[in-house]
């Protein structure tokens, strides 16, 4: 026993086992995608950045609506929510991505590749509105909000992976 096995809990299981040679692949080769390019799976970062610029660009719409108002801070936050799920609903329904997602150059496609239909894009926007089922993803980066959904954030562009 060494230093290396003693502290190997402090790295995770996925990393104990890849270095006991265990080869997991790149995320999304279990579902048959790219490791780099257009189709591959979105990188975290990526994701991250579609996610603030639709959250800033729908808090935005929420005070210019709300400004002046009467408990203002309150009506926004609800309201930034309200316009945050129904424009990721509509834009992932008409165009395969929210508005960030599609500045970006993520689509979200069902993992045969098919864009997502209204039902799944209803059960996704609003899992993804409840926070927690996003924050929880397994080794392809697909949160809990795409596993039900039987989606993944793919890149649509070349544009070099952030």
């Amino acid at each position: 026993m060494n230093r290396e096995d003693v502290g190997s809990w402090l790295l995770g299981p996925k990393a104990t086992l890849e270095n006991q040679g265990v080869d997991f692949g790149y995320p999304g080769a279990r579902l048959g995608l790219p490791q780099s390019g257009p189709g591959s799976v979105a990188s975290f970062g990526r994701r991250l950045g579609a996610l603030c610029i639709d959250w800033f660009a729908c808090l935005a719409i929420s005070h210019a609506i709300v400004r002046g108002a009467a408990e203002s801070t309150r009506a926004a936050s609800l309201l930034t929510l309200e316009i945050f799920a129904a424009q990721a609903f509509l834009f992932t329904v008409l165009r395969g991505g929210s508005f960030g997602q599609s500045l970006l150059g993520i689509g979200i496609r069902k993992v045969t590749g098919e864009r997502l239909g209204v039902l799944a894009s209803l059960l996704r926007t609003s899992l993804l509105c409840l926070v927690v089922p996003a924050l929880i993803w397994d080794r392809d980066g697909r949160g809990l909000h795409d596993l039900l959904a039987r989606s993944v954030a793919i890149r649509t562009s070349g544009a070099k992976r952030t």
